[in-house]
């Protein structure tokens, strides 16, 4: 699917405050989600011995969704491209690869 697309088909079932002018609503939405994503691992590293079942990864399949919904939703009320921001993820990515800086952290490698 194109990122573009995509973009557009989910911004039609955004429900929130000053749609098209409210780029906090989607951010703390993100944070959210992120953190379901992060609680879904944290019960299977508890509960589940670290295993990943099929029921354990379709819930992480969907709360993905959720996370890429409000990337793009979050992308489109700042302006911006989802596809130009996979894109400029994927040339930040080359840079680091060519400079040798893939790991360690910091926004600056």
């Amino acid at each position: 699917m194109d990122a573009d697309k995509y973009q557009e088909r989910v911004f039609e079932f955004g429900i929130y405050p000053n749609k098209g002018n409210n780029w906090i609503y989607p951010c703390i939405g993100l944070a959210g989600e992120t953190g379901e994503v992060s609680e879904l691992i944290k019960r299977l590293i508890r509960d589940g011995n670290s295993i990943l079942d099929e029921e354990s990864r379709e819930k992480l399949k969907l709360e993905l969704g959720d996370v890429a919904w409000y990337v793009a939703v979050l992308a489109k009320e700042l302006g911006l491209s989802f596809n130009d921001v996979l894109e400029a993820n994927i040339q930040k990515l080359e840079n680091r690869r060519a400079k040798g800086t893939l790991k360690g952290n910091g926004d600056n490698r």
